[in-house]
């Protein structure tokens, strides 16, 4: 796919697609719970699909008009053993957070998915289901896909997550809903909370203490309706597009601004960025904003440390913000890059780099060197399969000189089925 290059401005309203990793939870809660829940704005995106068919498989009645969707839930103990294997497609969240419901249902179950899913650790979920009492087997013990499953009678643990990760948090209070006691996750850093939301939205007991996280086994969900705030992450690229294409002003409409996801808002700031937020309210337990960004003189800055979970997913497009702040920009401590959709720190180190970015790998992270123009002689740049990058790449096309071809920007559509559309919009 060919990219529109060196643009002169990028101006308008839009409103980014649903958040993705709330949509996850909603079909999975509605499914878990009694009663009808029906969702609004649903990210339509491949993952969320992917979850949708899985507990469609295990005998949840959903159906699904654009971006709403209708869950009949089956309660807590509901769900069937399916017939089919369950296809997790590109969807990390899918798979662990399924592994944790389905640790504790009383039959078998098999989950598959694409050649990058097959690719990342799942032991960090496996290895506490387990403690817990699961059954699960899988390509070396259980660490990779594809894995097979058969759950049981859990017991509740105290479980020190080595890693701030909100998938490894929802797995185990997922499976500690239906554990005779206490279960509790303690993180070295506090990650993502939409799951203590929704489960406290759902009628769940919830205790939040610090950096650890409790619930009690044997608890019953009630449906709910669920409007899904705008994804904070997809919004990212368009923020950054703001802060960098030439005259812009860009807002975006009913963004969710959950603390636990706002670093990437934290890091424009800091860098200098001209933006503002307007609007803050709460719906459905989630606050959400109205942002507007404009051209910036940005300036560089380090970023590390306890905000690394906060804006984990915002990394690519971060490091492009940088290649346009006079100074050093330093990224640390964010060796989880390397076990998402691709190595991203690698995948953004080489892409930009055939762009002209003066960029280099770390251990965990990366150095970029700013301020510096980007060019491109027919230059051929790839997303390898991630929409993050894929999405990245395109709006650093928008301020390379020259000719730029992407591809595989077909991955996009897991997350933003309609980027190109508002990325044409606000050149319009």
């Amino acid at each position: 796919m060919e990219l529109k290059t060196n643009i002169h401005a990028l101006r308008g309203e839009i409103a980014v697609p649903g958040d993705k990793s709330i949509s996850h939870r909603a079909v999975m809660f509605g499914a878990l719970a009694n009663g009808t829940t029906r969702i609004t704005n649903f990210l339509t995106g491949e993952d969320c699909l992917s979850t949708i068919d899985c507990f469609r498989k295990m005998g949840v009645t959903i159906t699904q008009n654009g971006n709403e969707v209708i869950v009949e839930g089956k309660g807590i103990e509901g769900l069937k053993e399916p017939t089919h294997i369950l296809n997790v497609g590109n969807s990390g969240t899918t798979t662990r957070l399924l592994l944790g419901i389905l640790a504790a249902c009383p039959f078998h179950a098999c989950l598959i998915g694409d050649d990058s899913i097959a690719k990342r650790p799942m032991d960090r979920v496996t290895k506490p289901l387990k403690q817990m009492g699961a059954h699960i087997d899988g390509r070396e013990e259980g660490r990779y896909t594809p894995l097979a499953i058969r759950g049981g009678q859990l017991q509740p643990i105290t479980y020190h997550s080595p890693v701030a990760s909100a998938q490894v948090k929802s797995a185990i209070l997922l499976a500690g809903l239906h554990a005779e006691g206490t279960t509790t996750v303690i993180e070295p850093h506090q990650s993502r909370d939409h799951t203590e939301r929704m489960l406290r939205a759902f009628g769940a007991d919830v205790r939040v203490d610090g950096l650890s996280v409790s619930v009690t086994g044997r608890q019953t969900l009630q449906a709910i309706d669920i409007e899904v705030p705008g994804d904070i992450s997809s919004a990212a690229f368009f923020l950054v597009a703001g802060a960098i294409v030439p005259n812009s002003e860009i807002t975006l409409k009913h963004v969710g601004i959950n603390p636990t996801r706002t670093g990437i808002i934290d890091v424009l700031i800091e860098m200098g960025a001209d933006i503002s937020i307007e609007h803050v309210r709460n719906e459905d337990s989630e606050p959400v904003a109205d942002i507007t960004v404009r051209t910036s003189t940005l300036k560089a800055t380090h970023i590390g440390g306890d905000i690394i979970p906060r804006l984990i997913d915002e990394i690519p497009i971060i490091a492009l913000l940088a290649t346009q702040a006079e100074g050093t920009t330093i990224i640390t401590d964010a060796s989880e890059l390397k076990v998402k959709e691709t190595d991203r720190i690698a995948t953004v180190v080489s892409e930009l780099r055939k762009l002209g970015a003066d960029i280099e790998a770390t251990e965990d992270g990366m150095i970029i060197h700013g301020k510096t123009p980007l060019y491109a002689e027919n230059t051929v740049v790839d997303s390898y399969g991630d929409h993050r990058i894929g999405m990245m790449l395109a709006i650093a096309a928008c301020i390379t000189k020259g000719s730029v071809t992407l591809q595989h920007p077909e991955a996009i559509a897991v997350s933003y089925p309609t980027f190109f559309d508002h990325l044409r919009m606000l050149q319009s």
